[in-house]
């Protein structure tokens, strides 16, 4: 390959870009790659007076105390369970927000819309859990009053003091702060179908509902597949902010996740080892379910990654 003429006909031509590109290739190794090496912790009775390169290895026994840990497949429940929630709200939330904006003709609305939308993803969580407890309040929260109104509910409801409801709780409040900001993609990928194929499908006689269905859909498929792909290596990224501040001793069966167990147990308990352990075992995870994902959609003859 090096010895195609070609091959550095091209390479001289990019040697702008190349330059340009190694200050990121530096910074992704510093600091993506060479703090892999604290995986080793995983393998080690880890102990920090003795350090990295000398702690006594004990192969996996930091793992099989993670599987024989109820405590942590607590966690990969709740993990998987609020990812696949995520992961399904994550995906239709923002296609169906897109299509209905670029289906909005008053162009001025449409800005607000889009920059209304836009503005929750850049709250903090601090700010996001302070809106949520107030609109879950049992005292002036308006889920409740507007509930109460309705006669949906006699009284108030403790809403994260119930187990059955905290994931879909995180589910709508992620959902809220980051469906405008999802929706920016899809958008743009909206804008690169051909407008004749709308045109013509009008004079045919094809209403709405069918130029989204026959037209915007299929258009937007390439673009579904590929952040679905993605978006399923990242089905245990559901993180912990959310989850650790909406969290109380009442819910607690449902909303730890395994960031919160690795936080618990690597910094609050000092057990570096098994923290490290659970975050090798969740990376392991997304990159096989990537794999997964992308290998199934190459077979059926979709787009993929690779």
């Amino acid at each position: 390959m090096f010895k195609d003429p070609d091959f550095a006909k091209k390479l001289k031509n990019q040697k702008s870009l190349l330059l340009l590109s190694i200050p990121f290739v530096v910074y992704v190794i510093i600091f993506n790659y060479a703090p892999l090496v604290g995986w080793l912790m995983a393998f080690q009775r880890y102990k920090p007076r003795d350090g990295l390169f000398h702690s006594e290895f004990i192969g996996l026994e930091n793992f099989r105390f993670l599987f024989r840990n109820e405590d942590f497949i607590l966690c990969v429940r709740n993990t998987l369970a609020m990812g696949i929630i995520n992961l399904f709200l994550g995906t239709v939330c923002p296609i169906i927000f897109a299509i209905l904006l670029s289906e909005f003709r008053f162009n001025m609305g449409k800005k607000f819309v889009q920059t209304i939308s836009y503005l929750p993803h850049f709250l903090s969580m601090i700010i996001l859990t302070g809106i949520v407890f107030d609109v879950l309040s049992m005292e002036n929260g308006t889920i409740n009053k507007v509930l109460m109104a309705t006669g949906l509910i006699d009284k108030p409801v403790q809403w994260l003091a119930e187990p059955k409801y905290f994931w879909w709780i995180v589910a709508f409040a992620t959902r809220w702060k980051e469906t405008g900001w999802d929706s920016i993609i899809y958008l743009a990928a909206i804008t690169s179908i051909n407008p004749d194929l709308y045109e013509a499908a009008s004079i045919d006689g094809a209403g709405r509902m069918r130029r989204i269905w026959h037209i915007t859909l299929p258009g937007l498929k390439p673009t579904i597949l590929i952040l679905l792909i993605m978006n399923v290596g990242n089905v245990l990224n559901v993180g912990f902010e959310l989850q650790y501040l909406l969290g109380n001793d009442l819910v607690k069966s449902v909303s730890e996740t395994i960031d919160i167990y690795v936080l618990n147990y690597g910094i609050g308990k000092g057990n570096y080892a098994i923290g490290t352990a659970a975050g090798i075992f969740k990376s392991l995870v997304s990159i096989i379910l990537i794999v997964i994902a992308n290998t199934s959609a190459k077979a059926m003859g979709e787009e993929s990654l690779y």
